[in-house]
């Protein structure tokens, strides 16, 4: 069974590796493996691939075997062809990092 952990909408952004870091440990704290993160919690650098970012906190949790979920509209970074809209779909193909509308797509 998955344990999810939901961060409410209206907290700190998510911008750094230590940022990542705290949420893993409130994930720990509620016994979640799946950490599900509105996308207004990250900062929007995420989703700029060259900045590292969404690279450090994905590996972060990996790391930490802590799935993690995007939950929200992402498409005015997905709209267009490109590298981003590629990373969404094959995260989706895969275990770690989902991309989802919302917490119900999760089933969990």
């Amino acid at each position: 069974m998955t344990t999810v952990l939901t961060l409410p909408a209206d907290g700190p952004v998510i911008a750094s590796e230590a940022d990542a870091i705290d949420v893993l440990g409130e994930a720990f704290g509620h016994g979640a493996d799946l950490v599900a993160v509105p996308v207004e919690r990250l900062d929007p650098e995420f989703f700029r691939l060259r900045s590292g970012l969404a690279g450090a906190i994905t590996q972060k949790f990996a790391q930490y075997g802590v799935r993690l979920a995007v939950v929200g509209d992402v498409s005015r970074w997905t709209a267009e062809p490109g590298p981003v809209a590629d990373w969404v779909r094959e995260s989706n193909e895969g275990r770690h990092l989902r991309f989802v509308g919302d917490v119900a797509e999760l089933g969990a």
